[in-house]
């Protein structure tokens, strides 16, 4: 009996391993395609009127240098330097520039020699060439904390924290390269967020997991839960009267979608909402789905009644923490705004009704909405698919 069961085990899983090799192939193969089908136009050569470029370069010498600290800007910087800079990329690798740094507390900090810099090389149609420090090259630094994150995650996470790495380069690549053209070639923006999220949610479960029961059912309740995520984000946004042309920055995409390019605007503040819930939705109905395959397992006696009410039980704990979570991550990117509103000590009335809060409130309730119904759909779910399962066999 135990060899016969134990058999059964390993063509169980020979079955899943096969299943999950053929939705990883097939979303490679999407993926692909999608690159193909998105990918830019030939590009064209340097225009002979006249254009800028920006370049990577290093401060050879500081020429001039009146920055000073300023008390009244909290202690930000002020002033400009004169300074020699050689170009790293580029067509102009391997030349030096002098170049101007213009330095304000809100733009601009002072540099040294050897310090890397992005310069903004102008290039005029006489021939004239000018350069102007336009960043500090934050590329290292940017390069050296990812790489402690990837070292973290891999030191305590071992191999299931390798496999998240991997999803989550799947998650950025979908974000940058599908989604970011889909809607510059004017792909509706809700439909191509939603597809975009339902396809990063079930390659990265399937990465993590595996075509298992507990990982399919943690797909299907994180499709639900962004699905009311953006059902409820439509309905508030209509009761508000307020939509994606009402976010911070978006008056260039506004020019942009002038200029000929069809790009979906209104459907931003959802798009982008839904795209935050996703990571928290994920989270909810794995440690559902993954708590009552465990349930089941010490109980096989269970039945789908009782193990959607052991699912509830369970998620019924997480709804504090996991919504504090997202109403806090929305404020915390809007603090500095509030902070601002604050100061103007507006009438409550007016900040209330203020688009600002509109959308903050949106978002943050909108997400919360959709993490807390993926609990009750994916306990629902894997109620029923474990209990059929446990009748099965």
């Amino acid at each position: 009996m135990k060899q016969e069961k134990k058999q059964s085990g390993a063509a169980g899983w020979l079955r899943r391993e096969k299943w999950s090799a053929v939705v990883l192939a097939l979303a490679a193969v999407i993926f692909a395609a999608a690159l193909i089908w998105l990918r830019p136009e030939p590009g064209q050569e340097a225009p002979k009127a006249d254009f800028v470029e920006y370049e990577k370069a290093v401060v050879v010498d500081v020429v001039s240098d009146s920055t000073e600290s300023d008390p009244v800007s909290d202690g930000g910087w002020r002033g400009e330097q004169t300074l020699t800079a050689e170009v790293k990329s580029g067509r102009y690798a391997g030349k030096t520039y002098l170049a101007h740094n213009y330095v304000g507390p809100l733009y601009g900090v002072p540099v040294h020699e050897g310090d890397g810099v992005i310069l903004a090389i102008s290039t005029y149609s006489n021939g004239e060439v000018k350069a102007t420090v336009q960043e500090y090259n934050r590329i290292g630094a940017l390069i050296a904390v990812v790489a402690v994150f990837f070292l973290v995650t891999v030191l305590v996470g071992r191999r299931t924290g390798l496999k998240s790495l991997v999803a989550l380069a799947l998650t950025v690549a979908c974000l940058l390269w599908i989604l970011l053209p889909m809607l510059m070639r004017g792909v509706p923006t809700l439909a191509g967020v939603f597809a975009v999220c339902v396809f990063i949610a079930v390659v990265s479960f399937t990465i993590l997991g595996g075509l298992h029961r507990k990982s399919v059912c943690a797909m299907l309740g994180t499709v639900a839960g962004a699905a009311f995520a953006l059902l409820f984000g439509l309905l508030a946004q209509h009761l508000a009267r307020i939509d994606g042309l009402r976010i911070d920055h978006v008056e260039a995409l506004l020019q942009l979608r002038q200029t000929g390019t069809p790009v979906g605007l209104r459907g931003l503040l959802v798009g982008g909402l839904v795209i935050s819930a996703l990571g928290a939705v994920m989270d909810v109905a794995m440690s559902i789905s993954s708590a009552l395959e465990e349930v089941h397992a010490a109980n096989p006696a269970l039945g789908a009644k009782e193990l959607f009410r052991s699912g509830m039980n369970i998620g019924a704990d997480m709804v504090g923490t996991m919504t504090n979570t997202l109403i806090l991550a929305f404020l915390g990117g809007g603090f500095t705004l509030i902070l601002y509103l604050y100061s103007l000590s507006p009438s409550k009335y007016l900040l209330l009704s203020s688009p600002y809060v509109a959308i903050e409130l949106i978002s943050g309730v909108a997400s919360s909405v959709g993490m807390i119904l993926s609990i009750p759909l994916t306990a629902l779910i894997s109620a029923a698919l474990i209990a059929r399962k446990g009748t099965e066999a």
